[in-house]
């Protein structure tokens, strides 16, 4: 995503809800938290008609709709995986406002792990759908003046053709992506890069989708494991519970007939094989599944999601 609207003082945020987690083909799956921010309304809905969409995400007086930037843990058989890397703390105060950043220091990625009894050295493998800045602005640090991977120990997995995005001086959404986001980590040996469908890790799988960027990928937990849930995370495919009926593309898609097209074709098969979606942006539900509602969806609470304990 890029463009935010006009700068104003919104107020404080509450504070992150409490950790939740669920169970999907032997993944333990947590939520954690990196930051809350603001884009425009207009941009997150497309050509959803604003009397609309302002019910189900009540925009600020500037037009901006509350955002959060929610990363995942995933744990099995003693491998640990961050799913997606947050905005991260290298932002001016010019861009803070403009973004109405929310970022308390112990609310953030690493204070999240943290409270979870996790550090950066934990992690084995850093797994990112795409590579625009408030996806993966917090896996790399600053050290003095230099730039330096947060989860040093990691193996860092993005879309070969976002690596490529984010690299690129004059891409078309220049905006969206930091190049500082990437280097650190490919200077330091810890990128991998994966196009197309893989299976990435056993009970883990990658779905290349395009749309909203050339790059954007699903991540399926548990997907050949037939006794357990299928928990999906979407990325911007479906970035918050709300945009679930094919039509609902946000702005910021580059490719919106590929958008509607594995939007169709994901949201279907999300309420017929009663996936747990996760949700990245959604500021108050992190997990939900679908249920068809005649020719529309609806999104309803995961009862099997549960405080961790």
């Amino acid at each position: 995503m890029s463009e935010a609207g006009t700068s104003e003082n919104i107020g404080s945020q509450p504070l992150a809800p409490t950790p939740t987690e669920i169970e999907a083909g032997g993944w333990r799956i947590t939520t954690l938290f990196d930051a809350y921010f603001r884009l425009d309304g207009g941009a997150m809905w497309g050509v959803v008609p604003k009397n609309l969409w302002a019910s189900m995400t009540p925009p600020a007086e500037d037009n901006t709709i509350r955002m959060a930037a929610r990363p995942y843990l995933a744990e099995r058989d003693g491998v640990t995986v961050l799913v997606e890397g947050g905005m991260g703390d290298r932002w001016t105060d010019k861009m803070r406002s403009i973004y109405h950043l929310d970022r308390p220091r112990e609310l953030s990625l690493e204070g999240s792990l943290a409270a979870l009894g996790k550090s950066p050295e934990d992690i084995d493998h850093v797994v990112c759908s795409h590579c625009h800045f408030d996806h993966i602005g917090a896996l790399v640090m600053a050290d003095g003046d230099a730039l330096v991977p947060r989860f040093g120990k990691a193996r860092h997995h993005f879309p070969a053709a976002e690596l490529e995005a984010a690299r690129t001086p004059h891409h078309p959404r220049r905006a969206s992506y930091r190049a500082d986001d990437i280097e650190p980590l490919i200077e330091a040996g810890l990128v991998d890069w994966n196009e197309g469908d893989t299976q990435l890790l056993p009970g883990l799988s990658l779905h290349q989708v395009g749309g909203h960027s050339e790059g954007m990928t699903v991540m399926l937990f548990g997907e050949d494991d037939p006794g357990t849930p299928t928990a999906a995370f979407w990325g911007d495919l479906i970035p918050t519970s709300h945009h679930i009926q094919p039509p609902y593309i946000m702005a910021y898609d580059v490719d919106v007939p590929r958008s509607f097209e594995m939007r169709t074709k994901w949201l279907a098969r999300a309420a017929d094989e009663g996936f747990i979606g996760m949700s990245y942006h959604d500021p108050e539900r992190p997990f939900t599944r679908l249920e068809r509602d005649g020719r529309k969806y609806r999104a309803v609470d995961v009862p099997e999601a549960r405080p961790r304990q």
